[in-house]
């Protein structure tokens, strides 16, 4: 079928609208109409080619919409089904089978090969093949084929432009502060980053019941989003006497670095306490970073994990998260700042400017 998708097609070029025509579903496979989807770091950092998919390509790993048609083999989902796209696994290898999706042995080549496991394209346009499959998905368009496994139904009375994020970024933040650390009440923990995954963390440390919840940036409008959703102290990275500040609030239980600065990330270690502090990176560093610590920092039973996806099952979390957000505790409106599909590069321009925590693409009325 015809679709309108974003398609970039060279290192650093703005994304184009295009036309382009689709594949028909295989049996493990469903067509989604998409209706809104976030845009993620991780999209921009192919664009730079810091993650080197092969171009051009449909970006788009955030997601969300309404099934149309389902494969054969496909039985757990309907046309109809409102749903969340997430990152793709094969479901048998090792981790799959362990209940660790997000550590799939194949999950570079199902995720941003730029084609199905088959190598087989999904899109093309007039003259050739166009990469797809971003993530199992390539949703920066109006439609998108997913595997049934990448699916989440979701409750139909959640509003798409919203949710959409937790296929990813509010995935992993918060999945790191419940899965990984299962914070527990009264502890403490400290985010190092408040774009939306590092905010996510802050949401899911105040579900947890986490006594002191301490945010780090440089921008002063995320540290006020962060004092809204929970934070109990905050700090401006930029500003005079910083490390002097971390040093007055004492050490914590957890800590999470997810602005890739190693900067913060030796803070995030450092402000630890010893036997039984973890410090959990998410952020993605420029390559070649470089960081060092004080080995005393380390050699007292502190530990330092890096974690994808927040270790989710996500046939479960995101339908956790979904209802915690129609409960009001889980208030992603706050991170949102909804774009129409052809303002693709003012959205990506706003978000790396910082004037935007989550932008949100909303596709062309079907």
């Amino acid at each position: 079928m015809q679709i309108q998708a974003a398609v970039t097609r060279e290192a650093n070029a703005p994304f184009r609208i295009e036309s382009l025509e689709l594949d028909d579903p295989r049996p493990n496979e469903v067509m989604v109409r998409i209706v809104a989807a976030g845009i993620c770091h991780t999209d921009l950092a192919v664009v730079h080619q810091d993650l080197p998919a092969p171009m051009p390509i449909v970006l788009g790993h955030e997601g969300a919409g309404i099934v149309e048609r389902v494969g054969s083999s496909v039985t757990n989902l309907a046309p109809g089904d409102h749903v969340v796209l997430t990152f793709p696994y094969c479901g048998e290898c090792p981790k799959c089978r362990a209940g660790r999706p997000a550590f799939c042995e194949k999950i570079m080549l199902l995720a941003i090969s730029g084609g199905r496991e088959d190598g087989s394209r999904t899109l093309k346009d007039r003259n050739s093949s166009v990469c797809g499959c971003f993530f199992g998905q390539s949703s920066f368009a109006t439609h998108a084929l997913a595997y049934a496994n990448n699916t989440v139904k979701i409750a139909r009375e959640a509003p798409l432009e919203i949710v959409a994020p937790l296929g990813c970024g509010i995935q992993t933040g918060a999945g790191t502060v419940l899965n990984v650390f299962k914070a527990a009440p009264g502890s403490s923990i400290a985010v190092f980053g408040c774009g939306a995954v590092g905010l996510a963390a802050v949401m899911a440390a105040t579900l947890a019941g986490c006594a002191r919840i301490i945010a780090v940036d440089r921008v002063a409008s995320r540290l006020e989003v962060a004092r809204s959703i929970g934070a109990t102290d905050t700090i401006d990275a930029g500003a005079p006497g910083y490390s002097e500040q971390l040093d007055a609030l004492g050490q914590v239980d957890y800590s999470v670095e997810a602005s890739g600065n190693s900067r913060a990330l030796e803070s995030a270690v450092k402000m630890l306490k010893p036997f039984g502090g973890t410090c959990a990176i998410l952020g993605v560093p420029s390559p070649g970073s470089r960081v060092t610590f004080d080995h005393s920092h380390i050699n007292v039973g502190r530990s330092i994990i890096a974690v994808t996806q927040g270790d989710a099952q996500p046939q479960s979390f995101i339908p956790f998260l979904v209802d915690r957000y129609l409960e009001g505790k889980l208030p992603l409106d706050k991170l949102v700042r909804v774009y129409d599909l052809k303002d693709i590069n003012t959205a990506a321009a706003d978000s790396a400017a910082g004037r935007t925590i989550k932008p949100v693409l909303r596709m062309p009325a079907h």
